[in-house]
C-alpha cells in the first residue's frame, strides 16, 4: 500500500441526487444514491448511456455538486469544501483516466506525465514521470507529443499521469472507449496491473460487461437510480 492509502472505508455516498431545470421541467440525473466503497476494492459502475453513471463519478471526484446528498472521503464532506478546496483535495488524493485521454497537447508525454508531481513541487518530477512511463512501456516516447502517438499510447500516458503520484483513489471514465478492441483489453490489463502495485480503489464507469467483470464488484445506474446492492468490500 502507498504511504497515501486511506481508511477501510474510503467512500460513503449518501442520499446523492442530482436535478437540473429546462424549457420542460425538472429532469431527475441521480435520485437517492447510496453506498459505500472500501479501501484497496475495484468498483464498475455500469448502465445505459445517460443513466447518469458518469454523472456520478463526477460528483466522487468533485467535478460535479449534487442537488443534496454527501460524498465522505476519508472523513472528509467533499462538497463541504469550497472549489478551490476540492481542487486541492484533488491533487492530493486522486487519479482520474478520461475516455478522451485529456493530454496537453503542447507538452510531451513525459512533459504530461511531470504535471501533477511539478504542482506538487515534487523536486523529483523527472526522474519519477520517466519511470512511470518506462512502466507503462513508453520509455521510446518521452519527447513525443500526443499528436504523434496512437490512441492506445495516448492513454498509456494518461495512465502514468493518473498513478505517478501515487493516490489513493483512482476514477476511470470509459477507459477504453476511444480504443479498438485489442487495444481497450491491453489497457485494461495494465490498468489493472498498475492498481493492484499500488494498492489503491478503483472506480471506474463502463458499459462492457467484460471489464465489470474484473472488478470485485459492480453497481448498476438505471434512470438515475441505483439497482444492485450498495456495499463495495475491499478484496
Amino acid at each position: 500500500m502507498t504511504e497515501h492509502t486511506l481508511n477501510s472505508s474510503i467512500i460513503e455516498v449518501t442520499g446523492l441526487t442530482k436535478k437540473v431545470s429546462d424549457a420542460s421541467g425538472e429532469l431527475i440525473i441521480l435520485n437517492d444514491v447510496n453506498f459505500t466503497v472500501h479501501s484497496g476494492t475495484t468498483l464498475a459502475i455500469v448502465g445505459a448511456s445517460g443513466s447518469g453513471k458518469s454523472t456520478l463519478l463526477g460528483m466522487l471526484a468533485g467535478l460535479d455538486k449534487p442537488t443534496s446528498g454527501t460524498v465522505n472521503i476519508n472523513g472528509i464532506d467533499l462538497f463541504a469544501l469550497d472549489e478551490d478546496g476540492r481542487a486541492a483535495w484533488r491533487m492530493q488524493h486522486l487519479g482520474f483516466v478520461f475516455q478522451s485521454f485529456q493530454l496537453l497537447s503542447h507538452l510531451t508525454a513525459l512533459e504530461n506525465v511531470m504535471l501533477p508531481l511539478e504542482l506538487r513541487a515534487d523536486s523529483n518530477a523527472h526522474q519519477k514521470a520517466e519511470a512511470m512511463l518506462a512502466r507503462v512501456g513508453l520509455q521510446q516516447r518521452l519527447k513525443h507529443y500526443p499528436k504523434y502517438l496512437s490512441g492506445g499510447e495516448q492513454q498509456r500516458v494518461a495512465l502514468a499521469r493518473a498513478f505517478v503520484t501515487e493516490p489513493p483513489l483512482l476514477l476511470a471514465d470509459e477507459p477504453t472507449g476511444s480504443l479498438d478492441a485489442i487495444t481497450g483489453e491491453s489497457v485494461i490489463q495494465l490498468m489493472f496491473e498498475l492498481n493492484q502495485e499500488r494498492g489503491s480503489t478503483l472506480i471506474l464507469v463502463t458499459h462492457d460487461t467484460s471489464i465489470a467483470a474484473k472488478c470485485a464488484r459492480t453497481i448498476t445506474i438505471a434512470a438515475g437510480h441505483m439497482i444492485t446492492p450498495a456495499l463495495a468490500y475491499s478484496t
